[in-house]
């Protein structure tokens, strides 16, 4: 069933009258908090022989396979939860993206040898 291009184009606007961009806000968002957990779970994995053995979850790669996973979980989560929260809401696009650009940092700095050692001392 077709819908009146009228009725399409109240679906992408909030009440205010402005564009929808939630969902998209949502992926950029997660994406970064994904990369974060990447590197926390790494520098998690690292340094404890514990946790390395709890994110093994194939032998031959070690903990990376765990870390791998659950930061794809984490990231998936997030994603669905944002845009189910943000599916009919505007939000500020340049904080959004500015977060991600911070928590990506942030993972690539924690995945990133020198940086993860001065941690783990």
């Amino acid at each position: 069933m077709n819908l009146p291009a009228s009725n399409k184009e109240d679906r992408l606007l909030d009440s205010e009258g402005q564009l929808v961009n939630g969902p998209a806000a949502a992926a950029i968002l997660s994406a970064g908090i994904g990369c974060f957990a990447i590197g926390l779970l790494a520098v998690i994995g690292d340094g404890s022989r514990t946790m390395a053995g709890l994110f093994t979850f194939y032998r031959p790669t070690g903990p990376l396979s765990g870390v791998s996973s659950l930061g794809i979980m984490v990231w998936l989560a997030v994603w669905l939860g944002l845009a189910r929260f943000w599916r009919t809401r505007t939000v500020a696009i340049g904080r959004v993206n500015l977060a991600a650009f911070v928590f990506l940092t942030l993972g690539l700095l924690l995945t990133f040898p020198p940086f993860e050692h001065l941690l783990l001392r």
